[in-house]
């Protein structure tokens, strides 16, 4: 596998511009897939603009001026993706990272309150030893609970960086959910209908709007309203 890529080549979802040059970062295999997030030094050098160059970004994330969800980032590399809190303590700045109506990875400046919490949904369950529940989460976190009051698909709030489980929004009938992917990417709407099948073929997602897709394109952001800030344009 090569470690280089062109950045002709880069995903639609980089809100990158193609012909400034030849190659661009690839990021490497971490929480999130090559679509699903950007490496850190392009974050900082292309969105945030903190600097000009990646020998910059470098720099910057070598003196741990950068926290990726509460913890110092130091890997140019590393990919940071949707419901990821990026902070810079030196200037004071929080953002987190969404999807924008465009399909495009955006961040967007929270307050301070608002970045010792993150998003993150379940996408599968394991038992472990002692009988223990296992949740395994989007961003490639493992939680380990006592009591299995969760199901794949449902959203955790999570504090931190202590990791600890302050709140649930389940996917369920009027819940507020984020299209992560397929050709509504970056949208938002209303849940209408979980439809669970019992075959090998996915379960289906149905909005109040007339809209349907699969459950893995559905991440639930609030009950009633979203918890998170959206970008300029979201529309529900």
């Amino acid at each position: 596998m090569t470690k280089s890529m062109k950045r002709l080549t880069a995903p639609r979802s980089w809100p990158v511009k193609r012909k400034v040059s030849v190659f661009i970062t690839k990021p490497n295999p971490g929480p999130h897939a090559i679509d699903g997030g950007m490496p850190l030094a392009l974050v900082l050098r292309d969105m945030l603009q903190v600097c000009d160059t990646a020998r910059e970004a470098k720099r910057i994330l070598g003196q741990r001026d950068i926290l990726v969800d509460g913890r110092v980032a130091k890997d140019p590399k590393l990919p940071v993706g949707v419901m990821d809190v990026v902070s810079i303590p030196r200037t004071g700045n929080h953002y987190r990272m969404v999807l924008n109506p465009k399909g495009k990875l955006e961040l967007v400046r929270i307050d301070a309150d608002d970045a010792t919490w993150k998003l993150c949904r379940i996408e599968n369950k394991t038992m472990v030893k002692g009988g223990r529940v296992q949740i395994n989460l989007h961003d490639g976190r493992n939680l380990v609970i006592d009591e299995d009051d969760y199901r794949t698909g449902d959203v955790i709030k999570l504090a931190l960086p202590e990791q600890s489980v302050m709140s649930r929004y389940p996917l369920k009938q009027g819940s507020i959910a984020l299209i992560v992917s397929g050709s509504h990417t970056g949208e938002t709407a209303i849940v209408d209908e979980y439809a669970i099948t019992r075959r090998p073929s996915p379960n289906i997602v149905r909005f109040k709007d007339g809209r349907e897709t699969v459950k893995k394109n559905v991440f639930v952001i609030g009950d009633k309203a979203p918890e998170i800030k959206l970008p300029e344009g979201s529309a529900i």
